[in-house]
């Protein structure tokens, strides 16, 4: 099923502008994936930027090439990293997705941008390829490049126990110690 309103660029410039407020201290591309479409984000990013006003992207980052042609436009990145039990992709698939967001995560640091990693951990994620996931993000990136580390728990469906976010936590804090688990609030609050 269909949701949302489609919008051309320039009308979701216009509705970016209209509502700028005073205190408005960055814009965040997310939902879905912004990658998808990527050139349209571009551009609305392109037009913030002109506001003078801070760009933050969080994605996949399926593609890594999409990636590096918005980096640029982005003032803080944050990669969601994607577990094998995530089905986001097929396993067949699943490798391609890590080398992808490995490569963004090392052209985020690159350029200088403040980079959060998250990872949604849901009722399923397993021990063992979280902590073969770590070992590859740390063993290409240094710890002090890293901005922040989330572990965002999934809500409603295979919502994981709080014991189970604990031994998540336990397993990145020797790798990361500001690590953080950071509920997802849009559900709470009933946004889509």
């Amino acid at each position: 099923m269909d949701s949302g309103q489609e919008y051309t660029i320039g009308e979701a410039c216009k509705l970016i502008e209209k509502n700028l407020q005073k205190n408005t201290y960055k814009i965040n591309f997310t939902g879905g994936d912004p990658l998808v479409q990527s050139e349209a984000v571009l551009e609305m990013a392109k037009f913030v930027k002109t506001k003078k006003i801070p760009t933050y992207l969080e994605s996949s980052c399926y593609d890594s090439n999409r990636f590096s042609q918005v980096l640029p436009y982005f003032d803080y990145i944050k990669i969601e990293f994607k577990t094998p039990e995530s089905e986001f992709v097929d396993s067949k698939h699943y490798s391609k997705l890590l080398e992808n967001e490995l490569q963004c995560l090392e052209l985020a640091v690159n350029s200088k941008k403040p980079t959060y990693i998250k990872v949604v951990i849901n009722s399923k994620t397993r021990l063992e390829p979280f902590k073969k996931l770590l070992g590859k993000i740390f063993t290409n990136i240094s710890k002090s490049k890293i901005a922040g580390f989330i572990i965002q728990p999934s809500y409603g469906i295979a919502e994981p126990s709080l014991k189970q976010l604990l031994s998540f936590y336990d397993v990145v804090y020797p790798y990361y110690n500001e690590v953080r688990i950071i509920p997802q609030l849009h559900k709470f609050i009933g946004a889509p």
